[in-house]
């Protein structure tokens, strides 16, 4: 099955050659989705496509936040066929190196939906994470296993990596445009009874800026708890 890679970019010039630089070359598509950047993000993508034929760019007219430039990705790539879709954060906090170990991983255990944890790895502090993050997220974790009936270590790195089912079961146009979108897809698919398992993965904190406000997002992410308890994501 053929492999894409979604890379939700907003204002990720310094980074994003690099992080395509280094995604595998047997992936088929690489679609870099521009959330109105107001830097040279736009430019770097359009000459790296000049040299990779797998490269496309979705360019979003308005800012409208990490959720809706990932369903922007995966439209696109629905469109050509895709059956399979990583998410690569432009940033590259995240190793896309790591993506042949995770395909492995999906196809081995049958799994719809594959979460990257950096908690599994034991490398979160040691990538440089924050101690108030690791600490945050480790509560919200307990509260979220115990909502979800799961027993996953992480549920916030966003490198997801989508099957077959859950792309094509998820209502991704429903979900949140702004960074519960992940969360808000693994409710989706624990909903909807699909598979899901998780990965170790290093982690790396460099010293790029985060967007992400942590406290607006937990009590974001509180609300998808809710909203799951009372059915909607069903």
């Amino acid at each position: 099955m053929k492999l894409a890679v979604v890379i939700p970019a907003y204002n990720a010039e310094k980074t994003l050659a690099q992080v395509v630089g280094r995604i595998p070359r047997d992936v088929f598509g690489i679609w870099i989705v521009d959330d109105c950047s107001s830097d040279g993000t736009v430019r770097v993508a359009g000459r790296l496509a000049q040299t990779d034929p797998r490269l496309r760019i979705v360019r979003r007219e308005n800012n409208g936040g990490y959720g809706a430039a990932m369903k922007s990705g995966l439209q696109a790539a629905a469109k050509e066929g895709i059956e399979l879709v990583a998410c690569v954060h432009a940033d590259g906090q995240y190793a896309p190196e790591e993506l042949p170990a995770m395909l492995a991983a999906l196809e081995r255990e049958d799994l719809d939906l594959l979460q990257g944890s950096r908690i599994a790895s034991g490398t979160a502090i040691s990538g440089g994470m924050p101690a108030y993050k690791y600490l945050a997220g480790r509560a919200l974790t307990f509260l979220e296993n115990r909502v979800f009936g799961l027993q996953m270590s992480d549920y916030h790195s966003g490198y997801l990596l989508y099957g077959q089912r859950a792309l094509a079961s998820i209502r991704f146009d429903d979900l949140s445009d702004s960074f519960d979108f992940d969360l808000e897809v693994i409710a989706s698919a624990r909903a909807l009874g699909l598979r899901i398992g998780e990965r170790p993965i290093p982690t790396h904190y460099g010293e790029e800026s985060s967007s992400l406000n942590p406290i607006p997002y937990g009590f974001r992410v509180l609300g998808v708890m809710l909203k799951y308890l009372r059915g909607h994501y069903r």
